[in-house]
Parts: C-alpha cells; sequence; structure tokens
C-alpha cells in the first residue's frame, strides 16, 4: 500500500474515533452502571467494555490484529459471564463492538465467522434458559433476539464499511499509478523531442562532415563553407536542447522547410516544395516534427533523387523516389508521431510502393479561435 493511500485511510480511521469512541466508551458505562449488582459483576462487566473499546482504537489505528484474539475472548467470556452470573443482558456490549470490527477483516470465510459470531451470542443467551425461571418471552428477548440482532446488524453494517475503505485504497492507487503513467509519458515525450532534435542534426552533421571532407583538397572554398555549417548547426542544435530542457522549445514549420530544401540539395536531391495555404502555430509545430523526421529517413535510408513536398492548412505529404524494394521498414520515430497526431485528432500514414515512399500526416481544421490574426 502506498504511504498516500495509508495517510488517507489513517485520517479516515482517525475521525471514527474521535466522532464515534465518546458515544461509545458513555453507552457502555452505562450498560456496566444498570446492570451490575455487585463489585465483582462491575470488574467483569466492566473488562468487557474496555476490551471491546481497545479493540475498536486498535482498528482506529489500522492495527486490530494484534489485539484481535485477546479482546473475542475478553468480550465473549464478558457475556457468557453476563448471562450465567451477573444476569446481565446488556454485557453482550462489548462483543457487539470487538466482533465486528474484526470479523470483516479476515482474509477468508468471513461470512462463516459473521455467523459464528452472531450463533454464540445466541447459544450463549439461549443458555439463559437453564438457570431461570424468569417468563421465557422475557428471556428469549433480552438475552436472545436483542443482543443476537444488534451483533448481526453491527456486524453487516461493518461489512460495507470496510469495502469503502477498500474503495479509498483503490482510488488512492489509481491516483498514485496515474501520476506515475504521466511521468513516463513526459519522459517518452521528452526522449522523443530530443531524438527529433539531435537525431536529425548528428546526421546532417555526418553527411555535411563527409561532404567537406570530399572537397577540402579539390574545393577548400567550399569545405570551409560546410565546416561553418556545421558549427552554425551544433550551436542551434545546443541552444534548442536547452530550450527543450526548459520546455521551451516550439518548431517552427517555415524554417524547417529551408532547412529540409538546404539539407536536400546539399545531398544532391531535387526538391520541390509546394505551399497551399498557411498553417496555425499548433498545426505547424506538429506538421514541422513530421517534416524534421521524414527528412532524417531519406537521408538515411533512401537513395532519393526527387522529393516533393506539399503543404496545406492543416497537413503535410512528402514524397520521395529512390526507396528500396523490399518491405516497409519498421519507422520508430514516425511511429512515435502518428501517436502524437492521433492524439490531437489527426492521422498519420506512410506506404511504400514501385520504390516510392509516401507519408502523409492530416490533422484536424483549425477552428476560429486556433487562426492567428495576420
Amino acid at each position: 500500500m502506498s504511504d498516500t493511500a495509508e495517510a488517507t485511510r489513517g485520517r479516515l480511521r482517525r475521525l471514527n474515533l474521535i466522532m464515534i469512541l465518546p458515544p461509545v466508551a458513555v453507552g457502555g458505562t452505562l450498560t456496566v452502571a444498570l446492570d451490575a449488582e455487585s463489585w465483582r459483576d462491575a470488574a467483569v462487566l466492566g473488562l468487557g467494555v474496555v476490551a471491546g473499546l481497545v479493540a475498536f482504537v486498535s482498528w482506529a489505528a489500522g492495527g486490530p490484529a494484534r489485539v484481535a484474539v485477546p479482546c473475542l475472548v475478553v468480550t465473549a467470556g464478558a457475556w457468557l459471564f453476563g448471562v450465567l452470573v451477573a444476569g446481565s443482558g446488556k454485557a453482550v456490549f462489548g462483543l457487539t463492538v470487538a466482533g465486528p470490527l474484526v470479523v470483516p477483516r479476515l482474509h477468508r470465510r468471513r461470512g462463516a465467522a459473521a455467523v459464528a459470531l452472531v450463533a454464540y451470542v445466541a447459544v450463549v443467551g439461549a443458555t439463559r434458559f437453564l438457570i431461570t425461571d424468569d417468563d421465557p418471552r422475557d428471556v428469549l428477548i433480552r438475552y436472545v433476539i436483542v443482543p443476537a440482532g444488534i451483533t448481526a446488524v453491527v456486524t453487516g453494517l461493518m461489512f460495507p464499511n470496510k469495502r469503502f475503505y477498500d474503495i479509498v485504497h483503490d482510488l488512492e492507487e489509481s491516483r498514485r499509478h496515474e501520476a506515475e503513467l504521466a511521468v513516463v509519458r513526459e519522459r517518452m515525450r521528452f526522449a522523443g523531442d530530443l531524438h527529433d532534435i539531435q537525431g536529425h542534426t548528428l546526421h546532417v552533421v555526418k553527411l555535411k562532415a563527409a561532404l567537406a571532407q570530399k572537397l577540402v583538397h579539390h574545393d577548400p572554398g567550399r569545405a570551409e563553407q560546410e565546416l561553418r555549417e556545421i558549427h552554425t548547426l551544433v550551436g542551434d542544435t545546443i541552444a534548442q536542447t536547452k530550450e527543450l530542457a526548459y520546455a521551451q522549445h516550439r518548431l517552427n514549420l517555415p524554417a524547417e522547410l529551408e532547412n529540409a530544401k538546404n539539407l536536400f540539395e546539399a545531398a544532391g536531391i531535387d526538391v520541390h516544395i509546394r505551399t497551399i495555404a498557411d498553417t496555425d502555430s499548433r498545426t505547424g509545430e506538429l506538421l514541422g516534427q513530421v517534416l524534421r523526421e521524414t527528412t532524417t529517413n531519406i537521408l538515411r535510408h533512401a537513395q532519393a533523387r526527387n522529393v516533393q513536398i506539399t503543404l496545406s492548412e492543416s497537413g503535410i505529404t512528402i514524397t520521395n523516389d529512390g526507396a528500396p524494394h523490399k518491405p516497409l521498414p519498421q519507422l520508430s520515430g514516425l511511429a512515435v508521431l502518428q501517436q502524437r497526431l492521433a492524439a490531437d485528432g489527426g492521422n498519420l500514414t506512410v506506404d511504400q510502393k514501385d520504390g516510392r515512399f509516401l507519408t502523409a500526416a492530416v490533422l484536424p481544421p483549425p477552428g476560429p479561435q486556433a487562426q492567428e490574426p495576420r
């Protein structure tokens, strides 16, 4: 059990202790005062009441198991003494407190234990017929029906009380699990964003470094330009990583389009960009993530010569040739983005056919409140 759930249950039990213990203690004192005819009777009946109160206080503290058996034995003995010696039908008081607190907490056979408790009260009360010539109807009511009925009612009420505490525990556990799940989701989101930023950059750095290495002897000026771009790209990535760490990172779709265009051209790939309509900031951020991940995949997995990018108000379509003639590869980055778009009511589809690869992302059209003023 979690600390939070146990603390909640402890507060509820303390509330019961404050509200119920005083009237229970007063009631027990009155039963002893009204029925005890001697100091011996008062001592035994009082011991039964005290045992019942100890069981209640221990239950409120969350640990009746340690005193359950002693309290049951003492209260059961006080009831037997009250019936056979003191002539007190109220001697069952302690047993009606201790028994119903212990029975519902048993791990198994709780129903049988509840029946046994009520049966014990009734059988012990019925032994009064063996030692008295009082009116049988009065004996039946005073020692059998009323004590057994009270015990049955109180025991029956404690079962839903036990269930209530179990529900509180389950709710607290559910809340704890939800909090843990939220942390895991946030870590996965952060890991995905970090992969989008640094994985893309590292692949581009690798590509540009290889290009600079080829040009260093034939075209030193172009090689120097590539190295400057690598330096700038690494600096931008460091800044984006810091922004991500402080939850400030936002992708800019026009910048991502320009970056993708430059990368494809640097790799010798013809790129055609068609913009049908502008997007709002939220849609642009998600579509920018799709474009960034797809650009990385094309540079890494395809031998593309042509790339077509079509941008609409709520979607983006990217097609490229040079896809391998084999089953669709497992693209973990796009799978994560597919989940993100689905959470926003969108859809991400990928398809590979006849050497061409298609990536299409569609989001619900933005409402009037999402449109940014121009």
